[in-house]
């Protein structure tokens, strides 16, 4: 059996077809796990008001966009406002996202993941120094993670639409 040039290039090229986007998909798949991962250690360390670990993950430019407490830009003065306003004394926050809601948006450029936007709603319980924690509110948000010398960097945080729990 004589293989010609073209059967070879059609061949060649039904294989590429066939294995890139399998090829692709892995690399988003990869990347989808990474900044989850990196997403939970976030959340863990404001649960928990692990500072240093939520200060690993942050991007020193970092915007955050709240619709009842404003805007918080920089890294520094985000990390002052979670130990005094959620980390305190008197109180301590804890976020539950609602794992049916979260969808991830990967960003690219060409081929190249840069970016993820993390969407989804979220609830929050309070616990009052000394008292039982409650069921506080709910609220949607948006977070944008972006891949800065190979490690994800939380850089923009939208938290709005809050109201009571549901």
């Amino acid at each position: 059996m004589k293989i010609t040039s073209l059967s070879l290039i059609t061949a060649l090229t039904m294989c590429f077809a066939l294995t890139a986007p399998t090829s692709l998909k892995a690399q988003d798949m990869a990347a989808e796990k990474k900044v989850m991962k990196a997403d939970s250690l976030f959340w863990s360390g404001y649960n928990s008001c692990d500072l240093g670990l939520q200060e690993r993950l942050i991007a020193d430019d970092i915007e955050f966009y709240h619709d009842k407490g404003g805007v918080t830009m920089g890294k520094t003065a985000m990390l002052a406002s979670i130990e005094k306003n959620l980390c305190g004394p008197d109180y301590r926050l804890r976020r539950v996202p609602l794992d049916s809601t979260v969808k991830i948006h990967l960003l690219k450029s060409a081929d190249t993941v840069y970016g993820a936007l993390i969407t989804g709603e979220h609830v929050f319980y309070l616990k009052p120094s000394g008292k039982p924690e409650r069921l506080d509110g709910h609220a949607l948000f948006a977070n944008l993670w972006l891949l800065k010398e190979g490690k994800w960097k939380m850089s923009r945080v939208l938290s709005y639409d809050h109201g009571p729990a549901k």
